[in-house]
């Protein structure tokens, strides 16, 4: 009992030290966003694929819907490697075009909320 006790004493102390993990928010538009990209009402996305690429297959009644992703250059090319990232691996994806999130998406999205929103976008991963 006296060392059951120690050790779950150990482990709290040890729980305790552990570094936290830095929280990084950017918003769409900002330099180094990558992630889901809600389509909404924006002008028709460029995608770099015709089709969408899906990593681990699922077999349900119905299928899930599509989304579209920005990524880092490279990332769509190794998707495998990174489908995990995005918590997307199980999901049929579009990667847009840069040329079109710069040019389109972002000034179609700062339009409609407004230049510094931050709603429900984070750093690489699907909300």
């Amino acid at each position: 009992m006296k060392h059951y006790f120690l050790a779950i004493l150990i482990g709290a102390a040890a729980l305790t030290t552990l570094p936290t993990e830095a929280a990084v928010s950017v918003s769409v538009g900002q330099p180094g966003f990558y992630g889901r990209i809600d389509i909404g009402g924006a002008p028709v996305p460029q995608v770099l694929y015709p089709q969408p690429i899906v990593i681990q297959p699922v077999t349900l009644p119905q299928p899930p819907a599509p989304i579209y992703l920005r990524v880092p250059p490279g990332h769509a090319h190794k998707w495998s490697k990174h489908c995990q990232q995005y918590n997307a691996c199980d999901r049929p994806v579009y990667f847009v075009s840069d040329n079109w999130y710069q040019n389109v998406y972002v000034p179609h999205y700062q339009k409609e909320h407004g230049k510094k929103s931050d709603k429900g976008h984070g750093k690489g991963k699907d909300k």
